[in-house]
């Protein structure tokens, strides 16, 4: 069977459904799910550092900017030693 190829707006779509719904179950259990619901965030700031990593091959800072609601210094404060890191 060949495999579906899944769109990356839909790929996130879902992350973000399955977020939501791992909130409303944690919201029922106990406290060391909490602490692993937010320990999801540091994977979140990872993957966001990846995500920007990777862009700035093609992106300038102030279309990382434009994604991420900030000014272009703001972005390249918060990721801008991601550069140093790839270098």
């Amino acid at each position: 069977m060949p495999r579906r190829e899944v769109e990356t707006s839909d790929y996130l779509s879902a992350a973000r459904r399955f977020i939501r719904a791992a909130g409303k179950r944690v919201a029922e259990a106990d406290e060391p799910e909490l602490a692993e619901l937010l320990a999801l965030r540091d994977v979140l700031d990872d993957a966001i550092a990846e995500a920007v990593k990777g862009q700035r091959s093609r992106v300038s800072w102030a279309g990382i900017a434009r994604a991420t609601g900030t000014s272009r210094q703001a972005a390249f404060k918060r990721w801008g030693h991601l550069e140093a890191v790839a270098s």
